[in-house]
């Protein structure tokens, strides 16, 4: 780390530090917030008790945990609604308690099961990325942000933006992709629809929360240019579009500090390059320490009694008093997160348990993101869409007779429509973060509403004979296959248990099989050359099975493209062994022994490394498959200090669809072409729509760490347009000058 680094680092710490009230309210009128919310919550900060200040920056576990060690089977604090976190407010000056659950893919139940804990189950968000439609995360955040504030939630632990770099990763199923420009445009429009119902989001894991084992001692080892082209990179477009109240910081160290007391990330970085006027809060057992945290720039510490100590309780009240952490920056702390109440709206407009619920409209919200976010990975022969002529089919495994596949850990939600179908997983207190739960929207029912006229007949799959025998008097097999993943640890890259060699004994006794993948993120197909179909519909959420039975009958054109890359090899991974793989894992795993985790890809995140590796991975990012056909032409670029390409899209085949077009770009000199833009477009059959797509131009620069800013080199861009980042239907160049980008 450079001098010059460091001394600016210890610059930033100090200017939090002092910063006043005053001060702070006036830099935020000028990062164009609006001024009123501002204004008031400085009069309302200043008007408060030092006890009421430290009220907010300190919150509490909103549940009691039944069998765990004291403080965590306390009963909450009188107020709670028995969610993840409280936070009392300041009611003499009108300030609520805060209100907080586990989302991003609907309101969490906690560790609860019964109907009255039950919400609307969004799909994973990598269905919702998959769709590549922003319009689409807006509608799913706003409705969940609805369900909340009918629930008297009034702050949602959403917005899971980390880049799905390493693709083990048991929380992949919780963010969006593995490029920074895709993820902060999907999440960052998911965060901004939470907003509009008045209801704060975070953004979270700040930052490279990149894997579960481990991640309470992993070291993330990354070089600045690294993180600031590539992970940051993605928080910082994500905080653009959806302005989030609170960013959440990781559990794991960034080059050798917390991220939650890490000052280069919260006080450089976010506060002072991005102007971030909200607050950040710890994720649940993420605090190490009163005063290095509060001067590096953490504001609140969630659920305190996660934490081996209370750091913004009774350990800060030493630390003021002797002056090492000022008065000033708990004036700071506490202005953030009242001002950030203001500007979302949850004062004017606020939260109340009893509100009414359309629970059919939301799973309408859901079952569209689904529909839109499952990707057609193979279709030989026209196999799908399934015809009338198909009068028998087998439905085979991944229980879909009862229900589709969720993900586990803190944002498991349990949906209305029945009871689901659950599986312990692990005994004690965390019991009910661990579990496996199949939402109660059957695929089996589905296919069997679409084709009422055919003999459907269901086989679990336990029993691979009887499965066989199944398929083989059957026009069509389709074998759901499962995997599933978890907060609290990482994941195989294969299907659970023995499913490949299931799905190859039902090919062999049936070539018309297709394999329906509900998973978490990337895996292995080592049976994708003998089977005719493969559908990847992720976690499908509410609705779920009918989602997926109407793109199987072509009631749906699936314009779903992978936000992901599948490898087709663990030996392509950039890290082949994962770090800190032979931990014994707990969920906070405190006294795991520390490693690090480094990274030869840097920014060469996903496909970038492939590209760069020359490898050839089985499924390529930005590819998925269509009923209808495609075709580009009548390229068109305006370049110079920005960069704008123009193009045409015709549908070219015979049925309406919707065509993701992505504009890649590839700066003189490097070894890799970035994804610069990208823009969804519907058509019915032979019509033909020109577009524009002009470019973030960060995703053309690189960045200067000594001058920190961004550079954009002069000469000519390489540029790809088509369907997906390994096959380009349209090139082209355009020349740039030369430019710099302040963050």
């Amino acid at each position: 780390m450079s001098i010059k680094l460091t001394l600016r680092r210890s610059l930033q710490a100090a200017l939090v530090a002092a910063f006043s009230v005053a001060a702070l309210a006036a830099a935020s009128v000028a990062l164009a917030e609006t001024e009123a919310p501002a204004a008031r919550a400085a009069r309302a900060v200043a008007g408060m008790t030092r006890e009421e200040k430290m009220s907010l920056i300190s919150g509490w576990f909103g549940l009691s945990l039944t069998g765990a060690p004291p403080p965590l089977n306390l009963p909450p604090p009188p107020g709670a609604l028995g969610s993840a976190g409280y936070v009392p407010g300041v009611p003499r000056l009108g300030i609520p308690a805060l209100q907080e659950a586990d989302s991003s893919l609907g309101v969490s139940s906690g560790m609860e099961t019964g109907p009255e804990h039950r919400s609307t189950p969004l799909p994973s968000s990598l269905a919702t990325a998959a769709s590549w439609n922003p319009k689409l995360a807006f509608c799913g955040g706003a409705m969940i942000g609805s369900e909340a504030h009918a629930k008297g939630i009034n702050v949602l632990l959403a917005g899971g933006v980390d880049l799905e770099r390493e693709p083990r990763n048991g929380r992949n199923f919780e963010y969006a992709s593995e490029d920074p420009l895709l993820s902060g445009i999907m999440v960052g429009d998911s965060i901004r629809g939470i907003q509009s119902r008045h209801v704060i989001s975070t953004a979270k894991h700040y930052a490279v929360n990149d894997q579960e084992n481990g991640r309470g001692v992993v070291d993330e080892i990354m070089s600045e240019k690294d993180l600031r082209e590539s992970d940051l990179l993605a928080f910082e477009i994500a905080l653009e579009h959806g302005r989030p109240g609170a960013i959440m910081c990781a559990y794991n160290k960034v080059n050798g500090d917390y991220a939650c007391e890490n000052a280069f990330l919260l006080n450089t970085v976010l506060k002072h390059d991005w102007g971030y006027p909200g607050w950040v809060m710890s994720d649940w057992g993420g605090a190490h320490s009163t005063v290095k945290a509060a001067l590096a720039g953490l504001d609140h510490e969630s659920a305190h009694t996660w934490d081996p100590g209370d750091y913004f309780g009774e350990l800060l009240k030493p630390e003021l008093a002797s002056g090492a952490v000022p008065e000033a920056r708990l004036d700071d702390m506490a202005l953030r997160i009242v001002r950030s109440m203001y500007v979302v709206g949850l004062i004017d407009d606020p939260s109340k348990p009893g509100g009414a619920i359309d629970v059919a409209a939301d799973a309408e919200v859901a079952a569209r993101a689904e529909e839109e976010g499952i990707v057609l990975l193979k279709n030989a022969d026209g196999l799908l869409p399934l015809a009338a002529s198909a009068k028998s089919i087998a439905v085979i495994g991944g229980h879909a007779d009862a229900g589709v596949l969720s993900g586990g850990g803190s944002t498991q939600v349990m949906g209305y429509g029945g009871e689901p179908l659950v599986f312990p997983v692990t005994e004690g207190p965390v019991a009910g973060l661990m579990k496996r739960v199949y939402h109660p929207y059957s695929p089996l029912a589905a296919i069997k509403t679409a084709a009422p006229g055919a003999s459907v007949a269901f086989s679990s799959g336990d029993d691979v004979a009887a499965a066989v025998e199944a398929a083989k008097h059957a026009d069509v097999a389709i074998v759901f296959a499962t995997q599933w993943r978890t907060e609290g640890q990482d994941a195989s890259l294969s299907l659970d248990g023995a499913q490949d060699a299931l799905i190859d004994a039902v090919a062999a006794a049936n070539p018309r099989t297709i394999v329906v993948l509900e998973t978490g993120g990337a895996v292995f197909t080592p049976w994708a050359s003998r089977v005719g179909a493969i559908v990847e519909a992720w976690y499908p959420g509410a609705e779920g099975g009918r989602s997926i039975a109407r793109v199987l009958f072509g009631r749906v054109n699936p314009s779903g493209k992978l936000p992901i890359t599948f490898p087709a090899s663990l030996d392509q991974l950039p890290n082949p062994k994962q770090p800190g793989s032979g931990l014994t894992h707990t969920l906070m795993g405190r006294n795991d022994p520390p490693f690090d985790a480094t990274y030869p890809e840097g920014a060469a995140t996903g496909y970038r490394w492939y590209q760069e590796r020359g490898l050839t991975p089985q499924y390529p990012f930005g590819y998925g498959l269509s009923y209808t056909r495609f075709g580009y032409g009548g390229l068109k670029t305006q370049a110079g200090r920005s960069l704008t390409v123009s193009f045409t899209v015709t549908n070219t085949g015979p049925r309406s669809g919707a065509e993701v077009a992505e504009v890649y770009a590839q700066p003189p000199g490097s070894a890799y072409r970035r994804l610069v833009g990208f823009t969804k477009v519907a058509l019915k059959p032979g019509e033909t729509r020109r577009v524009s797509v002009t470019a973030d131009r960060r995703l053309l620069a690189d960045f200067d760490t000594g001058a920190d800013g961004w550079r954009v080199r002069p000469g000519g861009y390489a540029l790809w347009v088509g369907g997906s980042s390994t096959d380009p239907l349209l090139t082209g160049e355009s020349t740039l000058q030369a430019d710099f980008i302040q963050p």
